[in-house]
């Protein structure tokens, strides 16, 4: 059994919601570098190297990278063998989200309630899903979250005779449809099967997987390969202004489902595709 103070999550939970919305990850940036240099719109090209301009004023100046500097979402793998001490997790979890946004002067986006909305003032409280793992260590991955893009998520109960075709016509027409909204060009997270909330979670968690990384088995991994390509023919862009170059990459999740069901969600997020991961 090993000893984690609450503390210690605090301080890398602080720090992890300040990197995470200064610096671009390595492999958003890399795609957007070979993205801009593939491009055939003159326009189009123009929005990459400026987006990837402000990534590097972001890190010189360590500024956030976009104003919306989303909910604050973390994927928690926590080892069996840890004991919390000092405090609550969730509450060590919180303060460290209080602590990074305020003091790495975040914008605090999250109200109190979704209908009287009064702002709580320091983007708390932050959405967390927990997973226990054998070991004794702590992997926090955060991953913030911004609503234009997630504002263009989608689930659909399709039936399982809609097969593979259903699948793909349901991911491209949310990723199209989204059009300008989420700030193309866009990353999108799908899960797939389980059941509501399982593909819904999936789809989230797909976010955090490293652009080039693709699904393990080779039939989801072609999978991932033809959505890309469909959506980059649809002609939306870079801002919606027109291109080739819609998406920077689909992550698929896949799970088992009941035999009466086919569940598909899909997660879009922005070009600012946010996540970064610290071990304990």
């Amino acid at each position: 059994m090993r000893d984690v103070s609450c503390r210690t999550i605090t301080d890398a939970v602080s720090k992890l919601c300040t990197d995470a919305n200064y610096f671009l990850p390595d492999d958003v940036k890399e795609a957007l570098c070979s993205f801009s240099t593939s491009e055939k719109s003159p326009i189009g090209r123009s929005i990459l190297d400026e987006i990837l301009t402000n990534a590097d004023i972001a890190k010189e100046e360590q500024l956030p990278i976009c104003q919306d500097t989303g909910m604050a979402i973390f994927f928690v793998e926590l080892g069996q063998e840890v004991h919390i001490t000092g405090g609550d997790f969730y509450d060590a979890v919180n303060e460290g989200v209080r602590r990074g946004y305020t003091d790495g002067y975040l914008r605090k986006s999250i109200v109190r309630d979704p209908l009287m909305r009064e702002n709580t003032g320091d983007n708390t409280p932050a959405v967390v899903h927990l997973t226990l793992v054998p070991g004794e260590n702590i992997k926090i991955t955060i991953a913030p979250k911004g609503f234009g893009s997630e504002n263009m998520s989608r689930l659909a109960m399709l039936k399982p005779s809609d097969g593979e075709a259903g699948v793909i016509d349901f991911i491209v027409k949310a990723a199209v449809e989204a059009g300008p909204n989420p700030c193309p060009p866009i990353v999108v997270g799908v899960g797939i099967g389980g059941n509501m909330e399982k593909a819904a979670l999936m789809a989230k968690h797909a976010l955090t997987r490293p652009l080039g990384e693709h699904h393990s088995d080779p039939y989801y991994a072609e999978m991932e390969a033809k959505l890309l390509k469909r959506i980059n023919q649809s002609g939306v862009g870079p801002q919606g202004f027109g291109g080739t170059t819609t998406a920077l990459g689909v992550n698929i999740e896949t799970f088992p489902t009941h035999i009466a069901g086919l569940p598909v969600a899909v997660n879009i997020s922005c070009h600012v595709t946010r996540h970064k991961t610290v071990m304990i």
